[in-house]
């Protein structure tokens, strides 16, 4: 069954006014919802978006094995439509989702996106997901000389001493109603909360949900 908030875009993509190629087919950019990290490509015909639409999880063409497929049908790794928008062309369209178990590639691997010159390094994310994954790598891997390292090292103690003392400071730049200061205040802020949720071991995307909740 769809939620209202499927309900609200489940007439909002012209099926039939979309651009399809030759084939009959459009390339459908499926991204995360939650922190905006490109997933997969895969491709859909008319009829497979009328049933992604329907069905409220992906459903693609392959083109080698010319039949329609369910993502996450066999391997429980669905995707719960968010969205649905189609370019300025219509002949492209992004889809976001919720990614259940986390993994999209067939590989295992949470983005298909995840290779670079052979290396396997994991996939863009936005900003404070990135700078999260590198404190957990420092939590996970320390470093004597890192300064995420020590405050991690640290305890509740020095950690929120530090959100105290960083939180005070946006404060006063807010009181300045300088620009300039109140961004670079809320970064050092942002960065020493992240590190109290590693230091937790509290997922940012958990921090995510519950603002998307809020915000639904």
């Amino acid at each position: 069954m769809f939620s209202s908030a499927t309900d609200a875009f489940k007439n909002s993509v012209p099926v039939d006014k979309v651009r399809y190629n030759d084939q009959g087919l459009v390339p459908a950019i499926v991204q995360d919802y939650l922190d905006g990290t490109v997933l997969m490509m895969a491709w859909m015909n008319q009829e497979s978006l009328q049933k992604t639409l329907e069905s409220g999880e992906t459903w693609f063409w392959s083109r080698s094995r010319q039949e329609f497929w369910h993502k996450g049908g066999t391997s429980g790794h669905t995707q719960k439509i968010q969205a649905i928008r189609y370019d300025c062309d219509s002949d492209a369209l992004l889809v976001t989702v919720e990614q259940v178990g986390d993994i999209a590639c067939h590989t295992g691997a949470r983005s298909c996106f995840h290779q670079v010159d052979g290396k396997i390094v994991p996939p863009p994310a936005d900003t404070l997901s990135q700078v999260f994954g590198v404190i957990c790598d420092r939590r996970d891997n320390p470093s004597e000389n890192s300064y995420t390292c020590k405050l991690l090292s640290g305890g509740d103690n020095k950690i929120l001493k530090k959100i105290g003392e960083e939180s005070a400071e946006v404060v006063m730049a807010c009181k300045d109603d300088d620009k300039a200061a109140i961004a670079s205040e809320v970064a050092d802020l942002f960065y020493h909360t992240l590190v109290a949720l590693a230091y937790h071991q509290v997922d940012i995307k958990d921090v995510y949900r519950k603002l998307q909740e809020r915000r639904g």
